[in-house]
């Protein structure tokens, strides 16, 4: 099996823990395949950097889905994700989405664990646009500026740690999702540490990808997620051309 994994910031540093922690979660025999956002922010936190990576991301899947069985969206908030699932034909699987069906699988309410205060109006609206708002116990944060987005886990994973901590004692949370690409990887370094279930949305859409593949959907030809209608472009990209718009 092979898996397209695309990070849609532009940090390589946060690619290579997102590929660590996609081969720790893979199956033997299954490949990974990364890629990175040519164009785009550090770090996605506002609903305006989502759309950006989203374009970014739908250029980096239209390149390389070709030979793969599913394709994963690395970044927390799943930007580009349904716009992904109507042109691709793979599977294709997010971070948020995949974090958040787990969590509701071994717990009643889960907390979600961010590396930024702005980014959590997103994230919640993330949750609720799944239909799970009203299993999402809390959003808790850093509160303070990150000096690097590719080492938060090493500066700031105390602070990370008593924030699952308190979203348990505190908030109720049956279940800890630790949000975002640059935390890909710390849910097995803490998982000894907290008293209930740590999820992380790298693992979470690995596995999940691979049973989605083995399962062989059929690619839907009518309904919302058929392929779009064909139509004049400009501006695109060879690979994007091909997928947007051209006859099913």
């Amino acid at each position: 099996m092979k898996l397209l994994i695309v990070n849609p910031n532009i940090t390589e540093e946060v690619t290579d823990l997102i590929k660590a922690e996609a081969e720790r979660s893979a199956s033997a025999g299954t490949e990974v395949t990364m890629a990175t956002a040519e164009f785009g922010v550090a770090y996605i936190e506002t609903r305006a950097e989502a759309a950006i990576g989203a374009y970014a991301t739908l250029n980096r899947l239209a390149e390389g889905y070709e030979g793969h069985d599913a394709a994963i969206i690395a970044a927390f908030g799943d930007p580009g994700l349904e716009a992904a699932r109507e042109i691709l034909p793979i599977p294709v699987l997010g971070m948020t989405e995949s974090s958040v069906l787990t969590a509701s699988m071994l717990g009643k309410r889960f907390s979600i664990v961010a590396i930024s205060r702005r980014i959590t109006a997103w994230y919640r609206e993330c949750v609720e646009s799944y239909g799970l708002g009203g299993r999402l116990a809390s959003i808790r944060c850093l509160d303070e500026p990150l000096a690097r987005i590719d080492t938060v886990q090493q500066d700031k994973g105390e602070t990370l740690l008593a924030l699952c901590l308190q979203a348990v004692e505190q908030d109720g949370a049956d279940v800890i999702i630790v949000a975002g690409a640059p935390l890909a990887g710390l849910a097995r370094s803490i998982a000894d540490r907290v008293p209930v279930p740590v999820v992380d949305g790298v693992s979470c859409a690995v596995r999940q990808a691979e049973a989605l593949a083995l399962l062989s959907p059929a690619r839907p030809t009518a309904g919302s997620y058929a392929r779009p209608p064909a139509k004049d472009q400009k501006g695109l990209s060879a690979a994007l051309s091909r997928l947007v718009g051209t006859p099913g």
